[in-house]
């Protein structure tokens, strides 16, 4: 078990000075998966007071007993910070999230009961004390002890989240804690114990005294892990959907048009499960991407049209996104996929002009996540084919759009510096002269420096410009049609 040199030392500090100390919570449950820890947390019967005197340069300004703790580097540079927390109680819940009352424990037991699910609610300690030897039966070359009392290692064996004692319980003390069990289950991959899944849909409702901010976060996380699709469902079948994103459960029991065999709702669950990008921006965009169809649905001669319902949902979700208290950048990502995830291409019509259009409504650095959610759409229908050819002919139109491979951007030299430092006059026969450097470098591109093109410059300005085009197009044209080859190979388009 690979613990922190700093974290051992300072609890190594907390029991020289005659407390106890154990690291608590994810970090050990962490550690018996054999996966490492992204914090790390000690509690201690030691008063914040106490650890304040003992840590001259932690600070302590909250009412839980949590002291925090800078880790610093050679440098005198904070790294990390450790939190030190004494063991509590707490009482009272009015707001189903926040204790009325904090009561401060000597017994590790009374600190580890309160916590929410048993894999989290254990604690280890990498250096046993005597006492506790004793207690144990130890021998001296026995370490990393953990502390157990409600079953978290043999639920981290059977993959399970399971509540910490009666789980209505945890779920008054905290409504948050529900949207959590699900979090935790996407993350590790576990399944929710029976009881502690009734006592989620029992209490759904109270999920609307947590602040939304609170909320986003783990749903951010939800659709960061490996099973975003089963975490989405869960909040579906427990009811915390309800009342986290109702507009996304009207599309529940809509049919569609003959191109959908799915409902709405379940069409958008499956667009989240076959999303191939892993952003967590794209997931919740093609989640979310079909969520203005139930109030567009119209019928003419007796089929179900959606028309603009890409704007309609453009609207709902930027909605939704500023109640979950999204950011401005985040809400205005996952719209723009809304919005243009309807964007029409036919590779008999298509032109290059119209991909530039496409590429200047939708941004060049959204052309990747336009694709995916096209993709997503497509699986999410029941397509079987994923990529067809019109979405790799519009990947090969966009790279070629956006990367021209013969341009006088790639020149060393430009119309500017013709001006200014060799004094040339602007008009069609410098960019003829422009043109005329581009082929030449085609042909070698160790031509192109800023010395050589300065000086082949004037050599070209004796020309008229009707030689120089016809010098320069011949040669630009065959490397276009060169490169053009190339990147159709790579699309498999024609």
């Amino acid at each position: 078990m690979n613990i922190p040199k700093y974290v051992v030392e300072t609890i190594e500090k907390l029991t020289k000075a005659g407390y106890e100390a154990y690291i608590v919570g994810g970090c050990v449950r962490d550690l018996l998966m054999g996966v490492e820890p992204n914090d790390w947390d000690i509690t201690t019967n030691a008063r914040p007071d106490d650890i304040a005197a003992l840590f001259k340069d932690s600070k302590y300004e909250n009412i839980f007993g949590t002291v925090l703790l800078p880790i610093k580097n050679t440098k005198g540079e904070t790294e990390t910070v450790l939190e030190i927390t004494t063991y509590r109680s707490e009482r009272g819940y009015a707001d189903h999230r926040h204790p009325d009352e904090v009561k401060f424990e000597d017994k590790l037991d009374k600190d580890l009961e309160r916590r929410d699910f048993t894999v989290n609610a254990m604690a280890m300690t990498p250096h046993p004390s005597p006492l506790l030897r004793k207690e144990r039966g130890l021998t001296k070359d026995d370490w990393g002890v953990v502390i157990d009392l409600f079953g978290g290692e043999k639920d981290i064996k059977k993959k399970i989240i399971r509540g910490v004692g009666e789980p209505v319980d945890r779920f008054k003390e905290d409504a948050l804690r529900m949207v959590r069990a699900i979090r935790f289950s996407a993350q590790l991959g576990f399944e929710i114990e029976p009881k502690t899944e009734r006592a989620i849909k029992k209490m759904a409702g109270s999920i609307k005294f947590v602040a939304n901010e609170r909320i986003k976060d783990e749903l951010v996380k939800i659709l960061e892990s490996d099973r975003a699709y089963e975490g989405f469902m869960k909040l579906y079948k427990t009811n915390l959907l309800n009342y986290i994103i109702p507009e996304l459960l009207e599309g529940d029991g809509v049919a569609q048009n003959h191109h959908h065999v799915y409902s709405v709702l379940k069409h958008s669950f499956l667009s989240l499960k076959y999303c191939p990008n892993k952003d967590w921006q794209v997931r919740l965009g093609a989640l979310l991407h079909d969520i203005g169809k139930p109030k567009t649905k119209e019928f003419k001669n007796g089929a179900a049209t959606f028309y603009n319902h890409e704007y309609a949902g453009e609207r709902m979700v930027r909605k939704i996104m500023k109640r979950l208290k999204f950011s401005a950048a985040d809400t205005e990502q996952v719209t723009n996929l809304v919005r243009n995830h309807m964007f029409y291409y036919d590779t008999d019509e298509v032109t290059a002009a119209s991909v530039r259009r496409l590429i200047k409504k939708v941004g060049r650095e959204n052309l990747k996540d336009l694709i995916d959610m096209r993709i997503a759409d497509r699986l999410g229908s029941g397509t079987p084919k994923a990529k067809p050819y019109k979405l790799r002919h519009l990947e090969y139109m966009f790279e070629r759009v956006q990367n021209d491979p013969v341009s006088v951007k790639m020149l060393k030299i430009n119309g500017d510096h013709m001006i200014d430092k060799l004094g040339f006059k602007p008009g069609i026969k410098m960019g003829a002269i422009l043109d005329v450097l581009l082929s030449e470098v085609i042909e070698d591109p160790k031509l192109n420096n800023l010395k050589h093109l300065e000086k082949r410059a004037k050599e070209l300005n004796k020309m008229n410009a009707e030689e120089l085009r016809e010098q320069a197009k011949e040669k630009i044209k065959e490397k276009r049609v060169e490169d053009d080859k190339e990147m159709k190979k790579g699309y498999w388009v024609k």
